[in-house]
């Protein structure tokens, strides 16, 4: 099906440009005198204030007339940052939870769950560190499979953007041991993957509470499931076509077939005629439920084929979609439930921690899964031309929904904040713990740059770009919006849509340069195609970060001046640094006149040029200090190695000196009158 839909997609994309309105003359020399370009600098202080730095070369940049959007854009690129844990000599992984939780892998706070959307995220940072490290960490045992996920399909979603085969095949061989692991959950009579819903990352779903009786559903339910079954054929599927790019036809073969296997059986048995969905068959027998019966509910789990692409371009499957818009079934009116509102157990509250609530996945709206759906979404109205109810409309208004999520309290007290889960009638979170703030379980940046821009990553030498926007007219419509600096195959890519030619005065419609020069543009939306011949990616640069504590009790061990709960010393050196206040983390020193100190003991001679110092401040509690000086103990004494030219609030303070060795570096600090130091993070680095 995806082959024979990408020949008709490639001439049905020509004839559309071929077909789309002559730019007048006016209006093309209009385009030569003004360019379009975003004013990078100034953007990225006003996003990111004195933590700009980190942002300004490495992110895409984006504009457009929903202010909204666009502050939740920088909001997220703010979170990836927030969610980067420096490991030191292992680089760097991306974590669910800034705070740590006990069912995380120990001592990195890494979970695989939501490996899929970090890696979908950071495919789309200039700087592939962030990604590859990931990548590489999960790879070379990271990941546990202590949930299930789509890691190699992520990979070679990754792939499709930087072009780097050598890192696309990289771990191949370990990709294969880690799919054929799963067969301890693989039914060979059925043909089908199963497990327990809390190992899909979806505890309290139908099928775990129907085989409870009703009474509870946080363990059990082993259910062969949509979910486990797109992933596994997601993963054969790039197995399949890794294993062909290396020339290793056999297993290009075996996993290719693996995957049609996989298509079969989920549409043969995962779909379900009476409800029109795709559900879960029960996987167990007891008193409440039999092997094999399907479950009595939709729930948004039934979208996750479209995600992969595994569902035909048939009307029989795409009108599930009906089930998506019903305020019956499971539209909520601040965004889509994760079950069905006629669910016997809908919201029926299960797992309490003192009056908070946790998190299940009975009714509430969980970003985790609206990112998947609206993914899948995405995939139906680019590519398939049955798409059942749903229309572009549909798709920027739940894209507004999930952005609305994001934001929390009102008029001045209004911040940004994403959390667990929410309510779907009043869009309020329903969690309320403090792991739950600016929770990195979900993705949004990748919708922006692959839906709502339209970057449709390809394998070959082709840009292609179909921006998922309604007409000019329709409420959920946009005027205008500019994506710049976006990383493709080795180049920098922009894409340009102003409705009438008057936001950006460079000419109406859609418009997309490469590297600087403008190679294509049509005067309405729609497709555009254009041969972009890849290009070496820069190199990843790499520094070992030698400050970081991994096991709390080994080394580099701290030590300070006040404040010495162990906690909070391994705080400062723990590899994270963020500056939210609903998230303390990081040191901090008692209120007092006289100067504090922060100190390292590497227990080993070290070689240091340099120190990355990270404050936190919020205008109350906390301020930066007003002096900093870094010392190295030497000759049986501290000698000041240097200080910065000016000590940053909720930013990087750099520190540089001629490189030495030593095995104990001090940071003292003269604190402002009035105020504490929070150290949020301390790094040093050989040079």
């Amino acid at each position: 099906m995806r082959g024979k839909m990408r020949k008709f997609l490639a001439v049905a994309a020509f004839l559309a440009t071929a077909a789309s309105p002559p730019i007048p003359a006016s209006e093309a020399g209009a385009a030569a005198a003004k360019p379009a370009a975003l004013d990078i600098t100034a953007i990225a202080k006003a996003r990111y204030g004195n933590d700009a730095a980190w942002y300004e070369s490495r992110i895409p940049f984006f504009e457009s007339a929903d202010t909204k959007i666009d502050a939740v854009y920088y909001y997220r690129w703010g979170l990836f940052r927030a969610h980067q844990r420096d490991l030191g000599a292992q680089g760097y992984v991306t974590t669910e939870f800034a705070d740590d939780v006990d069912w995380q892998r120990e001592p990195y706070a890494s979970l695989n769950d939501a490996s899929g959307f970090h890696i979908a995220e950071g495919r789309w940072l200039n700087d592939r560190r962030f990604a590859a490290d990931y990548v590489d960490f999960m790879y070379e045992g990271g990941n546990d499979r202590h949930f299930t996920d789509h890691m190699a399909d992520s990979v070679w979603g990754r792939y499709l953007v930087d072009g780097d085969r050598d890192a696309l095949l990289a771990h191949m061989k370990t990709m294969r041991h880690i799919y054929r692991l799963w067969d301890e959950k693989f039914d060979f009579t059925k043909g089908l993957y199963f497990v327990e819903p809390l190992l899909d990352a979806t505890e309290y779903t139908v099928s775990s509470i129907d085989a409870s009786g009703g009474k509870d559903g946080f363990r059990g339910g082993d259910a062969f499931r949509p979910s486990v079954n797109s992933y596994m054929f997601a993963n054969a599927r790039a197995l399949s076509r890794m294993a062909e790019m290396s020339g290793d036809t056999a297993m290009a073969k075996d996993y290719a077939a693996r995957a049609d296997a996989l298509r079969t059986r989920v549409l043969a048995d995962l779909w379900n005629p009476a409800l029109g969905h795709f559900t879960d068959r029960h996987q167990t027998t007891n008193e409440h439920v039999k092997y094999w019966d399907p479950v009595r509910n939709r729930e948004l789990v039934g979208y996750l084929p479209w995600m992969f692409d595994l569902v035909p371009d048939e009307a029989k499957y795409s009108k599930a979609w009906n089930h998506l818009l019903d305020p019956q079934s499971l539209a909520g009116k601040a965004g889509m439930r994760t079950v069905e509102k006629n669910y016997e157990y809908y919201m029926r509250q299960y797992r309490y921690l003192g009056d908070a609530r946790e998190c299940q996945w009975n009714g509430p709206i969980w970003p985790y899964q609206t990112t998947q759906v609206l993914t899948g979404m995405a995939n139906l109205l680019d590519h398939y031309d049955e798409r059942g109810p749903v229309t572009r409309s549909d798709w920027m208004r739940e894209l507004r929904l999930y952005t609305q999520m994001h934001y929390q309290g009102r008029g001045a007290d209004e911040r940004l904040d994403l959390e667990e889960d929410y309510d779907p009638e009043t869009g309020k979170p329903i969690v309320g713990l403090d792991r739950s703030h600016h929770y990195f379980h979900s993705g949004y940046n990748d919708l922006i740059l692959s839906g709502l821009v339209g970057i449709r990553p390809r394998a070959d030498d082709v840009l292609e770009v179909n921006p998922l926007l309604p007409g000019a007219g329709d409420p959920q419509a946009l005027a205008w919006f500019r994506a710049e600096r976006v990383p493709y195959h080795g180049h920098e890519v922009s894409v340009t849509w102003d409705v009438d030619g008057a936001h950006y005065g460079r000419g109406k419609g859609l418009a997309i340069e490469v590297d600087g020069r403008e190679v294509a543009r049509r005067a309405d939306l729609g497709r555009l195609e254009v041969a972009v011949t890849r290009k070496a990616n820069a190199p990843i640069a790499r520094e070992e970060n030698l400050a970081v504590q991994l096991v709390r009790s080994g080394f580099p061990k701290p030590s300070a001046s006040s404040g010495t709960d162990a906690e909070k010393l391994h705080d400062a050196v723990d590899g994270r640094a963020w500056f939210y206040p609903e998230l303390p983390n990081g040191w901090d020193s008692a209120v007092s006149p006289k100067p504090q100190w922060y100190a390292l003991d590497f227990g080993k001679t070290v070689t240091l040029g340099r120190a990355e110092l990270a404050f936190f401040a919020d205008g109350k509690q906390f301020a930066a200090p007003r002096s900093v000086t870094v010392e190295a103990w030497r000759d049986g004494r501290w000698n000041k190695l240097g200080s910065p030219a000016a000590v940053l609030a909720n930013g990087i303070t750099q520190v540089r000196w001629p490189a030495l060795g030593t095995d104990r570096i001090r940071v003292t600090m003269t604190p402002q009158p009035g105020r504490a130091i929070r150290l949020a993070e301390l790094k040093a680095f050989a040079r």
